[in-house]
């Protein structure tokens, strides 16, 4: 007898229940209620293949509303990837699964992007979408045709990074955008009338999306929306109206099913109402069997894939941009050969745009952008020309006023494959981006930010535009690598690492302020341990002064007073503090110094954390407070990060 799509969603819902009372933790409803929206998409719609996660056409399918995680652990392991197993999922948000409370992508195949922040894997789809519509530019219909599927519930909708991927992908025109709503009017605290009046329908046409609705427990007339929302050329929102834990006979459409276990009586009770005789975890040979035969579908489309990749004039190039590899760095070694001919005295944002200038023109994978703040973050190249709807093959976004989303879409298309994405604003901004920025590293995304105006060297916009705790705040940040470089030489180094980092974010600092050149040789990427010896003491050494991007030239300033004083001093530049870290205890003990010499650090920032390397006897030099409105010199010494107000402290510390 044939399996019905019914029975198919069935196991879905089986499985999410049956977890979330096991691990007695976790969130059935929306699994339950999306379930039969879900089976009509990957029986009729998703392109894939569970042999080939990887596979570079493959469509991209995420789910937004991470918390109702187990809807895609469920459909990995029925379709056939390898994992979860059915014993991952019996173990569902234990330490020994891959079956994490929210999906995470480094954990299993077939997870696209790490979500679990309401709204940020829909606007992560939105990189994807720009991602596949700038490579389809650039390699043809042959390599480059799929689609991006989210399945987004009404907490995604309300972010406010909502807002700004929906504007994005509205202006973009991207069409191979599809989001398929959970649309249950029901969220932790109880019905969405109780927080929002909105008409969402309204506000997607606005933002020039097309727009369709069904009833979610149809499926015909599921798939008649799907096909609708696939043909628009328009980014489309299928509004699916569904029952939160659709089959539980109290529990159904109310909030008791969002994100607590239904409870043994009320599984019972499902399984009476849905019709499902199986025990805990079994799913019945025949359904299984249409899953498995379902999952087999996409590997004809993927060997035919494989038959053009192979025969394609641009497959080399394709597979290295998919593999993320680099080119030979000729370009940016000859870059630095001309700088140190003749040093320039440029803000290190001016020393961004130049590197920038040699990377984007060997590296036609770097996609830039800026919220807004074009000219302010140099940030666009003469290579890089606007990506917009009519024209998908440029490599810059104005992304408009959206900080967040701008980084969400670099997460997107770092995720995707085949671009490595940069994007500007003002450092204090950060703030805006940190939660995109946070995912980026958890993920290990090769996104790029370009941080500017980086300190009170900002001036006259003053403290709510002077960043103090932000570069230390994102040291904190596991797996991003911060960059504060000290000259122009430095910025380019920077950018080298940066780019050749494959398994992480970085973020540059730079800043507004132009900076004197600190050295001119580019024999080797000095950068590349974190921290390097830029001055050794000509008097005896009693000090090392540790600093960072344009407090680097203050340190050597306070150095040549020190040894004008008869005080030796070394000056440490530390641009890059988690490389520093990575060093042998011999490196990094070598240029600290032993217990007899006084280490001082100088940062235009707040003090706290730099007593790891000055240790508790050592002095801090910085700003703990907020800035204030004034000429860059006049805060300067306002704060005393002069030298003359700096090398006194010093001298009478080591008396």
């Amino acid at each position: 007898m044939t399996v019905t799509e019914k029975s198919m969603a069935n196991a879905i819902r089986a499985l999410s229940m049956d977890a979330v009372q096991a691990a007695n933790s976790g969130h059935p409803g929306m699994p339950m209620g999306m379930a039969d929206v879900a089976t009509v998409l990957f029986t009729d719609f998703l392109k894939f293949d569970p042999k080939a996660p990887k596979w570079a056409d493959r469509d991209r399918f995420v789910l937004s509303a991470g918390h109702g995680s187990m809807l895609i652990y469920s459909l990995l392991h029925l379709t056939g990837y390898a994992r979860p197993t059915l014993q991952d999922i019996k173990d569902f948000r234990q330490l020994s699964s891959p079956c994490a409370g929210h999906p995470e992508n480094f954990k299993l195949e077939g997870v696209e992007t790490t979500t679990g922040p309401l709204g940020q894997g829909f606007a992560t789809a939105v990189g994807m979408a720009i991602a596949e519509r700038h490579l389809n530019a650039t390699f043809g219909d042959d390599l480059v045709d799929h689609k991006t599927w989210v399945i987004a519930g009404d907490g995604c909708l309300m972010e406010g990074i909502n807002h700004e991927a929906v504007g994005l992908g509205g202006h973009l025109g991207l069409g191979r955008l599809n989001v398929l709503w959970d649309d249950n009017g029901i969220t932790i605290d109880g019905g969405t009338e109780l927080s929002t009046s909105e008409d969402i329908p309204a506000r997607y046409r606005a933002s020039g999306w097309h727009v369709v609705s069904c009833d979610g427990h149809d499926f015909d007339d599921i798939r008649r929306a799907l096909k609708e929302a696939e043909a628009d050329p328009r980014p489309s929102l299928v509004a699916c109206k569904t029952v939160i834990g659709y089959g539980a006979p109290t529990k159904q459409g109310t909030s008791a099913t969002h994100g607590a276990p239904l409870g043994d009586e009320e599984i019972a009770g499902t399984r009476v109402a849905l019709g499902w005789d199986a025990e805990p975890f079994v799913i019945p040979d025949d359904v299984l069997a249409a899953w498995r035969q379902l999952g087999e579908k996409g590997a004809a489309a993927h060997a035919d894939w494989d038959k053009r990749l192979e025969s394609h004039a641009e497959a080399a190039e394709f597979k290295r941009r998919m593999a993320g590899e680099l080119p030979d760095g000729t370009a940016m070694q000859a870059y630095l050969e001309g700088l140190a001919k003749d040093p320039p005295k440029w803000a290190t944002r001016k020393s961004s745009e130049m590197a920038l200038g040699a990377i984007t023109e060997a590296l036609p994978e770097m996609i830039g952008g800026s919220a807004d703040l074009t000219g302010s973050n140099n940030t666009k190249t003469p290579s890089t020309k606007p990506l917009t709807k009519d024209d998908y093959s440029g490599r810059y976004i104005y992304y408009g006023i959206r900080e967040f989303g701008m980084a969400a879409a670099m997460n997107g298309m770092a995720l995707h494959g085949g671009i490595i994405p940069y994007g500007g604003t003002f450092l204090v901004f950060t703030d805006y981006c940190r939660g995109a920025m946070r995912l980026s590293a958890i993920q290990n995304a090769r996104a790029i930010y370009v941080m500017t105006h980086d300190s009170i060297g900002l001036g006259e916009d003053g403290p709510t535009h002077q960043p103090i705790e932000h570069v230390q705040s994102l040291r904190l940040m596991p797996n991003m690598h911060v960059y504060r470089p000290a000259d122009a030489i430095e910025t380019a180094e920077c950018w080298a690492l940066a780019i050749k980092r494959a398994d992480g974010p970085s973020t540059l600092a730079l800043t507004r302020q132009g900076l004197a050149p600190i050295r001119d040789d580019v024999s080797s990427n000095r950068c590349e341990k974190g921290a390097y010896r830029i001055k050794a003491s000509e008097n005896g050494k009693r000090v090392v002064l540790i600093a960072t991007g344009s407090e680097v030239s203050l340190a050597l300033a306070v150095a040549e007073q020190l040894e004008a004083a008869g005080t030796g001093a070394d000056v440490i530049s530390m641009p890059c503090t988690e490389l520093f870290d990575e060093q042998s205890a011999e490196y990094r003990n070598d240029l600290l110094g032993g217990s007899d010499i006084l280490r001082v650090s100088i940062e235009a920032g707040t003090t706290f954390g730099w007593e790891r390397y000055t240790g508790l006897d050592g002095l801090r030099f910085g700003i703990d407070s907020f800035g204030a409105s004034a000429p860059i010199d006049d805060l300067f010494e306002h704060f005393g990060l002069t030298a003359d107000a700096i090398t006194p402290q010093v001298l009478d510390k080591i008396g």
